[in-house]
Formats: C-alpha cells, sequence, structure tokens
C-alpha cells in the first residue's frame, strides 16, 4: 500500500524536510486589509512581522475550505492508495475538521484523519514521522497507532509578549488575559484538552526560561533521547543563545529552533518564545 501524508502549513516544516519526506501542504491564510496571503506561499514570515508593524488593524485568519483539501485529496489518489492527514488542533481551528469532512467527500482513497491537539514544528514531527513510516512501507494504522505513542510524550510550552492578541482571537480566555495583564505576570502557556491555557501563573521571563528548562530536564533524565524545539517569533538570537545553553547540558537532547509563523503568529503576536519536546523511540 502507497500511502501519502498531508498536513497543514502551521506545522511549519522547512521546504528541505517536505521535499526530502515528500510531505504535501494544505496552506491556512492570514487576511489583511489589502487581501488574503496564503501562508509560506503569498507571505513569508518574515514579511508577515513586518506588515504587521504597519497595519493599523491586526489580520485575521482563516482556514482551508472543504473545497480545498478535497482538491488536494482528488489529486493524491491518483498515485497513492491511502492518505494520512494531520493537522493543527481542532480546538484553535476548524482546519481538521474540514479534513475529516473532505475525506468523506472523495473516491477510490482511504483518509486517515490526525488531530495533533497542538501546531507549530510539534504538528510538523507527527507529519515527518509518518512520511518516514509511510516511506517503509508501513500500514495507515500502524502509523496512526504511533503518532498516538508520540502523543503521550509531546511535551510543549511557550509564553507571550502580550496575552491580548490570543484573547482578541478567542483563543485564551478573556479573564485570563486580563489577569496576565493587571498582575504583569508572564504565565506559562500550553495545550490541554486541544486548548491553549495557562500551565503556571509566572512573573518573570526568566523564571519562565527556567520553568521550561527544568521540565525537559526531567524528561530528559529518564529518555535515552529527546528531540526539542525552541519556536519563537522574531526572537532569533535569544532562540539561538537559549539553544548554545541547553545544549552544553543537555547532551541526549537534539535541539532545533522553528519559528511561529504568520497564522499562529497572528495570535500570539510578535516576541513569543517557547520549547517542545517528545522522546524519540
Amino acid at each position: 500500500m502507497k500511502t501519502a501524508v498531508v498536513t497543514d502549513s502551521t506545522a511549519y516544516i522547512s521546504e528541505f524536510e517536505l521535499e526530502r519526506f515528500k510531505i504535501h501542504v494544505v496552506p491556512l491564510s492570514v487576511n489583511f486589509s489589502d487581501g488574503t496571503y496564503r501562508e509560506q506561499l503569498d507571505i513569508t514570515t518574515k514579511e508577515f512581522y513586518e506588515k504587521v508593524k504597519s497595519e493599523q488593524d491586526l489580520p485575521k485568519t482563516s482556514q482551508p475550505s472543504i473545497g480545498d483539501v478535497t482538491d488536494k485529496y482528488e489529486e493524491l489518489a491518483e498515485n497513492y492508495d491511502a492518505i494520512i492527514s494531520i493537522h493543527l488542533s481542532s480546538g484553535i481551528s476548524g482546519t481538521y475538521q474540514a479534513a475529516v469532512s473532505a475525506g468523506d467527500m472523495v473516491e477510490n482513497v482511504d483518509v486517515y484523519t490526525f488531530d495533533s491537539e497542538i501546531s507549530c514544528k510539534p504538528q510538523g514531527y507527527y507529519a515527518i514521522e509518518a512520511a518516514k513510516l509511510a516511506q517503509e512501507g508501513v500500514a495507515p494504522e500502524e502509523i496512526i497507532e504511533r503518532l498516538n505513542q508520540m502523543k503521550d510524550d509531546m511535551r510543549a510550552y511557550f509564553m507571550v509578549d502580550d496575552l491580548s492578541h490570543l484573547a482578541r482571537g478567542g483563543r485564551l480566555s478573556g479573564a485570563s488575559a486580563m489577569v496576565g495583564s493587571l498582575l504583569q505576570v508572564k504565565p506559562l502557556l500550553h495545550f490541554e484538552d486541544k486548548k491553549i491555557v495557562p500551565f503556571e501563573k509566572i512573573r518573570t521571563s526568566k523564571k519562565a526560561f527556567k520553568r521550561m528548562e527544568q521540565l525537559l530536564s526531567e524528561t530528559a533524565e529518564e529518555a535515552d533521547k529527546v528531540q526539542a524545539v525552541i519556536i519563537h517569533a522574531e526572537r532569533e538570537q535569544i532562540a539561538n543563545d537559549w539553544k548554545q545553553d541547553l545544549e552544553s547540558r543537555l547532551d541526549n537532547v537534539d535541539f532545533e529552533i522553528s519559528y511561529f509563523g504568520p497564522v499562529i503568529g497572528t495570535h500570539l503576536g510578535e516576541g513569543g518564545i517557547g520549547l517542545a519536546w517528545y522522546k524519540v523511540k
């Protein structure tokens, strides 16, 4: 059986990895006053953050239509027997549900949808793992089983400069945002039950960094190998420095740097940074 792997643009997988692992992408979009831009196709991450600074109003985001996803599936159905379609958390976007609906509509190919319950490069890790297994000829059902095993070990924590972006977009409760603004806290956020919620309320950025490091170290102590990623929104130098520091202290953890792209950046705002990881098996 020949299996294709699809994800959406919020996985922020590099072009090199997309080509290497033959991963197919359906884009989400950001909507500015002058038009709609498909993420990674019509606007780069750098262009997005520059454009936000010059706009009076924050952009809005939109998911791919069922028709767009169906078109992708039908295109792949010509060469594949099955499709594994991996998407950002259904708790913050309707993209996963659009994929489910498209999978019910398309013919001549079996579609297996997977709710990553997360986003950004952790979502990308699921797609890369699925693609590796697909290239090895592993059955789709077994690939989904492996992804669910990964989900048990996937952790991600992040902080933002301004909680109002998340509150305005409905991705975090307004009450949580108000408390954060009043107390000047830097809450660590994470995904729980598919939604973004506060993990711990921490007073300073420095303490938030230390807390993320502590949580990663706890995993590293009990695992042979860990894959980790630092994710940032226009904080490249801080991300690089942090990576070097962590690498010097955690020798069984492989680190890389990724980013909050346009769609996720719309909701987090510039300045966000986080750390995600999973145990490699």
